[in-house]
């Protein structure tokens, strides 16, 4: 039973199916139509304008050294137990406040960092960082 007759010709066909590519079109013009009238409902603000250039300010940092022995170091420097707390405070009352960093040596009892950090906690410092180095 044969269904439809076949030439067996090699003939190019001549002829675009144009009903597909109209489908395609109308989904299209449909999409855009129900679409485009959502964009356009916004509010019309006029917006400040701002510079925005990154701010070069860079607090210092601090450098303390707590030694061996217990001794207290300010950036290279020997202070006593009561001048670290007067330090402290100094530093503490700037704006912006510095960076501290504190440098314990391994061989330190902990009692003397412990002691460097609650002082300056109690002042109001709040950057505090601890130096450490790197295992190779």
């Amino acid at each position: 039973m044969a269904f439809g007759t076949q030439d067996d010709t090699d003939e190019v066909m001549n002829e675009i199916n144009m009903t597909p590519l109209v489908d395609v079109m109308l989904v299209l013009l449909i999409i855009f139509i129900i679409t485009v009238p959502v964009m356009k409902h916004s509010v019309n603000v006029d917006l400040p304008r701002a510079i925005n250039q990154p701010e070069n300010l860079k607090p210092e940092t601090v450098r303390l050294s707590v030694s061996a022995n217990g001794d207290y170091y300010w950036n290279e420097s020997q202070i006593t137990p009561e001048e670290l707390l007067s330090r402290l405070q100094t530093e503490a009352a700037k704006e912006p406040q510095p960076d501290l960093h504190i440098r314990g040596d391994k061989a330190v009892r902990y009692e003397y960092v412990a002691q460097a950090l609650a002082a300056a906690q109690r002042t109001g410092l709040r950057k505090i960082g601890f130096v450490t180095d790197p295992q190779q």
